[in-house]
């Protein structure tokens, strides 16, 4: 058997043997033979779910699966960032918040979304969470040179990553307004970015 297939028949085990009552988890598809992939993926992710769940339970349950397993895939495919991640529903949450131990909780459901999950992913990962953050993000200014080099080739010459409050802007993903598919993207080649710089 080919190492591609092998790789395949593991990370459908895998899968199979993680996911069971009381869990979700966000398994890597197998790329196809032509497909080309930047990196290992290597964020994963579980959901604490109740043993019978109210509806409004299964209905929070089942929009935060999408919303992670984009967020996810889109990480996975765009960088080689690593975390192992607890996901809790948490009424009591006015928004969604990440934490770097690796927990993200979803309150209000106009937050589960795929935009509230990069940005709540990137949180886990050190933005605004971090020591690195608070070296490299003094004065409202983000001072790494990676990250800083990254937005301005995305936005040109004068182009600054400002830092507030525990987040970054241009591509922070603070609001759903600023999501697009080429925003999400650099979210997180930005979040790459800050890690190499030191995050």
């Amino acid at each position: 058997m080919s190492t591609w297939r092998n790789k395949a028949v593991v990370a459908a085990l895998l899968a199979a043997a993680l996911t069971g009552p009381g869990v979700a988890q966000a398994a890597p598809a197998a790329p196809a033979a032509a497909q080309k992939q930047v990196a290992a993926a290597t964020i994963t992710w579980t959901l604490e779910r109740a043993g019978n769940p109210t509806q409004d339970q299964q209905t929070a349950y089942n929009l935060i699966t999408a919303a992670m397993n984009a967020a996810v895939a889109r990480y996975n495919n765009l960088s080689d960032l690593g975390k192992n991640i607890t996901v809790r529903y948490d009424p009591g949450v006015p928004t969604a918040d990440g934490n770097i131990n690796g927990t993200i909780r979803f309150g209000n459901r106009a937050y589960m979304t795929e935009r509230t999950a990069l940005h709540e992913i990137a949180h886990t990962i050190g933005v605004g969470t971090s020591s690195g953050w608070s070296s490299l993000s003094s004065g409202g200014t983000w001072h790494g040179a990676q990250a800083t080099a990254l937005v301005k080739r995305f936005d040109g010459s004068g182009a600054t990553l400002s830092t507030g409050g525990g987040h970054f802007w241009p591509y922070g993903l603070n609001y759903e307004n600023e999501f697009s598919n080429t925003a999400a993207d650099r979210h997180v080649q930005i979040v790459v970015a800050m890690v190499r710089d030191g995050l």
